[in-house]
C-alpha cells in the first residue's frame, strides 16, 4: 500500500474519479495539500478530508499560506490558519517556505517573515511543516536580476536550523529537488525528503544520487498531483495513482522492490505523523 504524501486535491473539478483511481492504484492515503489559491480558500484541503475520507483510502490535510501568496500572510490570515491547523485532521502546515524563482513573486523579507510566522504557528500547535523551495537558478533573466544571488534553499535551510530544529518536530521538503549538500543539512535537522515525478527525468541526475544515498527512514513518495507527472506519463495532468511510477523509479535507484519502497514510505509517513496510524 503506497501513500502519496502530497496532492493539490482541490485543484480537480472531477475528484471521485481521481479517488477511485488512487484506490485501483493500491494507496491507501493522501495528504491533500491546503494552500487553495490563497488564504482565503486554504480550507478546501480539510473540507475534502473531512467529507471523502474512508476507511479504504484515507485522506488527512495540511493548510498553509504558500510563498507567491507570502503578501496575504496577514494577521486575519494566519489566524485563520491557527484554527484550521489545530483541526485534528490537519496533520501539518504546509506548503510553506520560499520561492525566488517568478518575478512577481513578493520580496525576499516578506516570503522570510510569512515563512516564519506560520513556523511559529506549526509549534504552537505541534504540528511538522511541509517546504516549498524553488531557487532562481534557473529561473529567467529578469527574476535573476531581481533576487540577485540570494539562494532560496540556503536561506530556508539557515532559517530552519536556528528557528526550527529547536522545536524538534519533523519536517518535509516536498518535491525535493535540491543538492546532496542541501539534502545532508536536512537530514541532520531531522528533516524528510519527498520525492515527486521529477525524480524519473533524464536530467534530474543530482536528485536521483540523493534518493539513491538518503537513509531508508526518510524518504517519500508524492505526486503534487496534478502537476509533475512521472515519466512515462510526462506532460499529462498528474493525479495520485500516478505515485506507482515514482516509487518504482525509486526502488530501481535504491536496488530494492517496489514492495519495499512501498512499505517504507508508509512507516515512514506513520512515524513523521502519527496520529495517521490506521
Amino acid at each position: 500500500m503506497l501513500i502519496d504524501t502530497h496532492a493539490h486535491l482541490d485543484f480537480y473539478q472531477e475528484l471521485q474519479p481521481v479517488l477511485d483511481a488512487a484506490l485501483a492504484a493500491n494507496l491507501s492515503a493522501i495528504l491533500a495539500i491546503g494552500i487553495g489559491d490563497g488564504p482565503a480558500t486554504m480550507h478546501r484541503a480539510l473540507e475534502i478530508a473531512r467529507d471523502r475520507s474512508t476507511p479504504r483510502l484515507r485522506l488527512f490535510a495540511s493548510a498553509g499560506i504558500h510563498p507567491q501568496e507570502a503578501r496575504q500572510a496577514t494577521p486575519e490570515a494566519l489566524a485563520k490558519l491557527e484554527t484550521l491547523a489545530r483541526d485534528p485532521l490537519c496533520i501539518a502546515v504546509g506548503e510553506i517556505g520560499l520561492d525566488y524563482y517568478h518575478f512577481e513573486n513578493p520580496d525576499i523579507d516578506i516570503q522570510q517573515q510569512a515563512f516564519r510566522d506560520q513556523m511559529k504557528i506549526a509549534a504552537a500547535v505541534g504540528k511538522p511543516i511541509l517546504l516549498h523551495c524553488r531557487t532562481s537558478d534557473l529561473a529567467t533573466p529578469q527574476s535573476k536580476a531581481r533576487y540577485g544571488t540570494a539562494s532560496a534553499s540556503d536561506d530556508m535551510l539557515t532559517l530552519l536550523e536556528t528557528d526550527w530544529a529547536p522545536t524538534g518536530l519533523p519536517f518535509v521538503m516536498h518535491c525535493f529537488s535540491g543538492t546532496p549538500d542541501d539534502a545532508r543539512r536536512a537530514l541532520a535537522i531531522g528533516g524528510y525528503l519527498s520525492f515527486a515525478g521529477n525524480l524519473t527525468y533524464p536530467k534530474s541526475t543530482l536528485i536521483q544520487q540523493v534518493a539513491a544515498e538518503a537513509p531508508a527512514e526518510r524518504i517519500f513518495v508524492e505526486t503534487d498531483a496534478p502537476f509533475l507527472s512521472p515519466i512515462p506519463l510526462r506532460g499529462e495532468l498528474n493525479q495520485p495513482a500516478n505515485v506507482t511510477h515514482t516509487a518504482a523509479f525509486l526502488a530501481n535507484l535504491r536496488g530494492v522492490t517496489p514492495q519495499a519502497i512501498a512499505a517504507q514510505t508508509t512507516a515512514n509517513f506513520h512515524a513523521a505523523f502519527p496520529q495517521t496510524h490506521p
